[in-house]
């Protein structure tokens, strides 16, 4: 798997923007591990908001707990993370809610992202398929990063993208542990290659026309 800073053309890429900052959403099905990637990686001396409540018995008969029923607490607004890369530049880490009853406010969020990562749990992996279809619908550039959850059977990305019914030539998908730094930067790495890729290509699009 490429490490972080494999992607020297990258900070060719932040220098062109008036606005340092880059924004990366983190999005995907109701537990399936969005905040533990954003806490695992989020600079310690940074501030991380997190707006959790417990799990009532009236919010499970909404959510499912299928696959997760050790979850307590559900993030009803959004995850906050910020990790400063080694040039400086700041990426923000914006962490969608995945119940279907918040998805309203995620272009609110989305709006002026990057790129996206979809956690995918083989638990529940029907619960990709909405954010799947919203970033596919708004041009995003996105990859898909399957959380190896403890006691869950593995499997190959090509398993996975067959099942997603993604082609891993236009879309990148990677077996992760959301509690690994490491693992979680390699992800984010990979999101960062890719949406330079798709910017070279219609840079060269638009150029031949």
């Amino acid at each position: 798997m490429p490490h972080w800073n494999t992607y020297r053309g990258f900070w060719t890429v932040l220098n062109s923007f008036e606005r340092p900052p880059v924004k990366l959403v983190i999005a995907g099905g109701y537990g399936c591990g969005k905040t533990t990637l954003i806490k695992s990686v989020a600079d310690p001396d940074r501030y991380v908001r997190l707006t959790d409540e417990p799990i009532t018995d009236a919010s499970a008969s909404v959510d499912a707990l299928t696959g997760v029923p050790e979850k307590t607490t559900t993030t009803v607004s959004i995850d906050f993370g910020r990790i400063n890369l080694s040039n400086g530049t700041p990426l923000f880490l914006f962490g969608m809610p995945g119940q279907s009853r918040f998805w309203s406010v995620w272009d609110d969020h989305t709006h002026g992202a990057f790129g996206a990562v979809v956690v995918a749990d083989t638990r529940r992996l029907d619960d990709c398929f909405s954010s799947l279809d919203f970033y596919e619908d708004r041009n995003i550039p996105y990859v898909v990063a399957v959380n190896e959850f403890d006691g869950t059977k593995r499997y190959q990305p090509e398993d996975i993208a067959n099942a997603l019914q993604i082609d891993t030539a236009k879309v990148p998908v990677i077996n992760f542990d959301a509690r690994q730094r490491a693992d979680v930067k390699d992800v984010l790495a990979r999101l960062l290659e890719h949406v330079m890729t798709q910017m070279a290509t219609q840079q060269t699009v638009g150029a031949g026309q």
